[in-house]
């Protein structure tokens, strides 16, 4: 007998949402530097929150749909506000081009276009359903918008969606952002400032909401390079995209206790008679041990470990904490297996703290300078290799503090984006204090090794 169909989410209603009217100068076009540009070919950021709903929209004799429709009224009118702040988000890609001298360039025009999209689904899913599984199910991708998008489809595409699917018992709010306008930073204070308004509006307020924390919307640019910047192509933008699919992997969150963290930090730095290595340069070297261990590479084989270092704080003069941009370099550190496994966790984690210790101000203009001469843009399947692995996001970020209504939500998922063999994602935990939650992606036969493996399991904690 043919089992039925898998079911699918299903679209109810959507539409674009646009600031309430857009601050001056906002019609200028806003131009992209290196950092913004490189990311065109790569995918769009997708994370989202799980949220339960209260217990009495449960009841039988509650009117569900009133208070659903309420919810998305305010999500809309609080999202609009949050648009005025930011507003790049609310515009389109465009490119800039001429034959004489030769001349083309991607940058956002804010004015011309009919705002971010806002989607409401459904699904016939409880919170448990997702939460329960040992892997993520497949389907929370569907709980996002542009799938499988890369950045330059911002020219077509909203360079903001915002999908809310509702569930049996729950709702989850997943956001798409393109990557040439903000990396992880940036899409989390929007999102904080997102929250910020919707409690805001909830409390009373009606006017523009003055946030706690706002974006510095100024791109910054080499001071020798002040824009607009050439890409060296032509009329044919496949001539510089790639799209990438990724292999079949299994999704898994690990949970790591607050004392967990704390132990491979002071294990770490007792190895190497220091005090400098951090928690999250401690966690990274267990994950690329333990991986490469799992994936069972000779011991000539070299690998990698990339973490996605911010240079707000880095550059001289430094950008402001809310500067909203790209602002990031994927630091790489590599050794060979044997070395790796040859040695301790402190070993690793080292030689992770000697390339953040090195990033530096000098390199980091060295980079644009370089670009300049020689612009590109990242592909995934040339950035990312299968040797190696890559430790994004990060658990300093503030995730749980975003509340809509609906109280503290319960996990955090992420899309399709950005999932390819050997990728992590750190999160905080839910429960704070300095505990992390990290999705790993791993093919299947590579994720059981890592599950049998020992020393990664030594610091998991396993509800």
């Amino acid at each position: 007998m043919t089992p039925p169909p898998p079911q699918s989410v299903r679209l109810i209603s959507d539409c674009f949402i646009k600031p309430p009217q857009l601050p001056d100068g906002s019609n200028r076009p806003l131009h992209l530097p290196p950092w913004d540009l490189a990311m065109l070919s790569v995918h769009y950021i997708q994370k989202g929150l799980l949220f339960p709903l209260p217990p009495r929209c449960l009841q039988p004799d509650f009117d569900r749909p009133a208070f659903i429709h309420s919810f998305l009224e305010k999500l809309k009118l609080s999202l609009s506000s949050a648009l005025f702040h930011f507003y790049p988000l609310a515009g389109r890609l465009a490119t800039l081009k001429q034959t004489d001298p030769p001349f083309y360039t991607v940058f956002v025009d804010c004015a011309n276009s009919p705002g971010a999209r806002f989607i409401h689904a459904t699904f016939d899913m409880t919170v448990a359903d997702i939460l329960s599984p040992t892997y993520v199910p497949d389907v929370v991708q569907s709980f996002f918008d542009h799938d499988r998008a890369i950045n330059h489809d911002g020219h077509t595409l909203s360079l903001l969606s915002v999908q809310v699917t509702e569930l049996a018992d729950g709702v989850f709010i997943g956001l798409s952002m393109n990557h040439a306008i903000g990396d992880g930073t940036s899409f989390w204070l929007f999102f904080n400032s997102w929250s910020e308004i919707f409690q805001a509006q909830e409390k009373g307020a009606v006017d523009v909401v003055q946030l706690s924390r706002p974006p510095v919307l100024t791109r910054w640019f080499p001071e020798n390079h002040p824009g607009p910047l050439s890409l060296p192509y032509t009329d044919d933008p496949s001539s510089f995209l790639a799209r990438f699919e990724a292999p079949e992997l299994r999704e898994r969150v690990f949970h790591f206790s607050a004392d967990a963290i704390a132990g491979l930090k002071a294990e770490a730095n007792r190895q190497c008679g220091t005090t400098n290595i951090s928690s999250w340069q401690s966690l990274t070297a267990l994950v690329w041990r333990c991986i490469t261990r799992a994936r069972h590479f000779p011991p000539n084989q070299v690998t990698g470990c990339r973490m996605a270092a911010s240079n707000r704080a880095r550059l001289d003069p430094q950008l402001s904490p809310e500067y909203f941009g790209n602002s990031i370099t994927p630091l790489r550190t590599a050794a060979t297996v044997g070395e790796l496994l040859g040695s301790g966790l402190g070993w690793a984690a080292q030689l992770l703290h000697a390339a953040v210790a090195g990033h530096s101000n000098a390199k980091l203009r060295e980079w644009n300078e370089d670009w300049i001469k020689r612009p590109q843009v990242y592909h995934m399947d040339k950035t990312f290799d299968r040797h190696s692995i890559m430790m994004g996001s990060s658990p300093r970020f503030d995730k749980y503090g975003n509340e809509f209504g609906l109280g503290k939500a319960v996990a955090l998922r992420s899309g399709y984006a950005f999932k390819f063999d050997g990728k992590a994602s750190g999160y905080p935990g839910r429960e704070g204090g300095g505990s992390v939650d990290l999705e790993i992606c791993l093919p299947p036969v590579t994720m059981a090794l890592l599950e049998a493996d020992p020393e990664f399991m030594a610091a998991v904690t396993v509800s």
